[in-house]
């Protein structure tokens, strides 16, 4: 399966999920998903991950957003052709469902701006629906 990537502005985001089993208990309703992120500085610029945005859906259409600074109590700053990757994780009430999301940056030179993160899917793969 390809590995989501995105270019916004010279930054790369890249998305890997997977099925957290052993901290799911879908008797009670709750699958969780891990997911690692690489976020590599293509351009010339140095720049700041400041803050996030997700919107996540499960299979039932319930959306939630979740919004706040840096990602895992950090806020890298990558210079030119420098990444930084992380791993985090997200629980659902269904045994599937997505993300997608924006990072707010901030530049040594020209200020502010978002970069997308490109959709990618949360799947149980023992209970594909």
């Amino acid at each position: 399966m390809a590995v989501p990537s995105q270019l916004s502005r010279n930054i790369r985001v890249s998305v890997e999920s997977k099925y957290a089993p052993e901290r799911s208990n879908a008797g009670r309703g709750i699958w969780f998903f891990l997911y690692t992120i690489a976020i590599k500085n293509e351009g010339s610029d140095t720049v700041q991950l400041v803050s996030r945005h997700w919107v996540i859906t499960d299979a039932n259409g319930e959306i939630e957003e979740v919004r706040g600074p840096g990602v895992v109590g950090k806020q890298p700053v990558l210079r030119p052709g420098e990444a930084f990757e992380y791993t985090s994780g997200c629980p659902l009430r269904t045994s599937f469902g997505s993300m997608y999301g924006t990072y707010q940056m901030s530049a040594e030179v020209g200020g502010q701006f978002d970069i997308q993160i490109p959709p990618f899917a949360l799947r149980d793969p023992r209970n594909m629906q």
